[in-house]
């Protein structure tokens, strides 16, 4: 790592976040709260309901908070000095107003007292990671050559990559939020990750001891689909396929990410598609879509072919992906798929063959509005939806 690559600055104590409960990743819980609830559960959800509406709205007075969330003026008052105390909340003095009566007092997030470390463990070569302020803006970053590191030694390249990490922060830290490869469950334990030879590695855990701040590992398809609902504009029932060395999805819907029983939906790269062979796939399966559409099998299979024939390629890789989607699409009545990855292979004649190949699977009725697209985030889409996770778990806004 060069000395461009992290801007340095002051570092704040790790352990110095808002004392506030931890959710998590959670089956069924929205993203955004958007109501009042009934006792029992309402403090931290009407806590949530106002940063929501400061986080997306910007400034606001308690009366213009009370009036979007439908919560009293008193209950609102009373929330705003609890966030004030924990740092979370700052007043920015008194609104200009022409009308008469005293201006009321202009409060909004505290956007710029706290950071969020982000990490993406998705690519083969490299672990990448950043500083983002709570808006998602990439304040500085590392990265980590991976150097075909398994096991034990790519789990201490991820400690090493946080420690430089948290050493650039400026700000104390609101928690830290991993995309990994493979099969994660909510607890943060990455149960299956066979290009890192992890199996059951207690990711989340383990940061969090040496650390001492909130952390939250994620599978990072289901990070980067956080991204795109948060900075992206998705639509709340989408599907976000990220094709790399790997080809995996991220779901929402209803904005409630879906996870699988045994949290493993989205694990679309080793679904074979079609009955007419293919290649062998590392799984040991023949045809699978990774054999398709994985950035390396793709790359090569355009390497053997003629120039003229890379067209003829790409569509076919659309045309089993879109083979692949049509099912789900179907069974879902997803609104849009999301693509990220190399936009030069994915955007084009391998989009659009996708997109026809959906529709001529799906019934035009019901399924003719579904959109296709490129996310507009690039690569440091995973970095982002890891920092939207720490959001969401520890503030409960998105």
């Amino acid at each position: 790592m060069t000395a461009s690559e992290v801007q340095r600055g002051s570092s704040r104590s790790a352990s110095a976040y808002p004392p506030r409960a931890h959710q998590g990743l959670a089956q069924g819980r929205a993203l955004r709260p958007n109501g009042k609830i009934v006792p029992g559960d309402a403090r931290g959800h009407n806590l949530s309901l106002v940063l929501q509406t400061l986080y997306r709205t910007g400034t606001q007075s308690r009366a213009d908070i009370a009036r979007v969330t439908g919560l009293t003026r008193v209950t609102v008052s009373a929330l705003v000095a609890e966030l004030m105390v924990d740092g979370l909340v700052l007043e920015l003095g008194q609104r200009e107003d022409t009308r008469p009566g005293k201006p009321a007092t202009l409060i909004d997030l505290n956007r710029s007292g706290f950071q969020i470390i982000g990490l993406d463990l998705s690519e083969h070569a490299v672990f990448r990671g950043a500083v983002l302020d709570l808006d998602g803006t990439i304040l500085a970053r590392a990265e980590i050559a991976l150097e075909h590191g398994v096991g034990e030694t790519a789990l201490a390249l991820v400690v090493d990559l946080t420690r430089r990490l948290v050493e650039a922060a400026t700000a104390p830290l609101l928690g830290i939020g991993v995309g990994s490869p493979g099969v994660v469950d909510l607890g943060g334990v990455v149960r299956a990750a066979p290009n890192l030879g992890w199996v059951d590695v207690p990711l989340q855990q383990t940061l969090a001891d040496e650390f001492g701040v909130a952390v939250i590992v994620a599978n990072d398809a289901n990070a980067a689909v956080l991204a795109e609902h948060s900075f992206g504009d998705a639509d709340s029932d989408a599907m976000l396929v990220k094709v790399g060395h790997g080809v995996g999805a991220g779901l929402l819907l209803g904005g409630i990410p879906l996870f699988g029983s045994r949290f493993a939906a989205g694990e679309i790269g080793h679904v074979v598609v079609g009955t007419d062979g293919g290649a062998t796939c590392v799984c040991g399966k023949v045809g699978c879509l990774e054999t398709w559409l994985s950035i390396p099998n793709l790359t090569a299979k355009l390497g053997r072919s003629a120039p003229e024939d890379r067209d003829e390629t790409l569509a076919e890789a659309g045309q089993r992906l879109g083979i692949a989607l049509a099912p789900v699409v179907g069974a879902l009545n997803l609104s849009e798929i999301i693509l990220s990855g190399p936009t030069e292979l994915l955007d084009g004649v391998l989009a659009q063959a996708t997109i026809e190949t959906l529709r001529s699977r799906t019934m035009a009725e019901f399924h003719g509005f579904l959109t296709l697209r490129m996310t507009a985030l690039g690569q440091d889409i995973v970095l982002r939806g890891a920092a939207v996770m720490v959001l969401s778990d520890s503030l409960g806004v998105s």
